[in-house]
């Protein structure tokens, strides 16, 4: 089930990358719901939990506003619009897991969100993912425990 639900995250890290992609480049026919199937069809075998694939992009979509503004204070000087887009949605989709999945313990959602950032962002993201989360899980929860994980 671990393994799926990262595989899970990373589905849903390319499908919202790509579709904010489009959406900034006015593509007029772009559709998350296409974006989303075609990335499931390519993990058919392996990936089990669509439900929650969809659930973190339909989440992450529907509070965006919500998300960047819990992420926004954390790395003022780092606007949202600045932040690499890669980083900025495994910021969102971290926050959103954080601020509602009672599912996965804080600790596990700031690591797999480190480990995305490992995979798919620069050199240095995975320390911004780890430092922005950690103080957000803290903010979030009132929780003077460090809930970050070693980058």
């Amino acid at each position: 089930m671990a393994s799926n639900r990262h595989l899970g995250r990373i589905i849903a890290l390319q499908t919202l990358y790509e579709y904010e992609f489009r959406v900034q480049c006015s593509d007029e026919s772009v559709n998350i719901d296409e974006i989303l199937e075609r990335n499931l069809a390519r993990y058919s075998d392996t990936v089990g939990d669509t439900a929650f694939v969809e659930k973190l992009i339909q989440g992450v979509l529907g509070s965006i506003d919500k998300l960047d503004a819990v992420i926004q204070p954390i790395a003022p000087e780092w606007p949202i619009a600045q932040i690499a887009r890669v980083d900025r949605t495994i910021l969102r989709i971290a926050v959103y897991e954080l601020s509602e999945s009672k599912d996965a313990p804080p600790k596990v959602i700031i690591n797999e969100a480190v480990e995305l950032a490992k995979a798919f962002g620069s050199d240095n993201s995975s320390k911004f993912v780890n430092g922005v989360l950690g103080t957000a899980y803290r903010e979030m929860h009132g929780d003077e425990t460090d809930a970050s994980t070693e980058a």
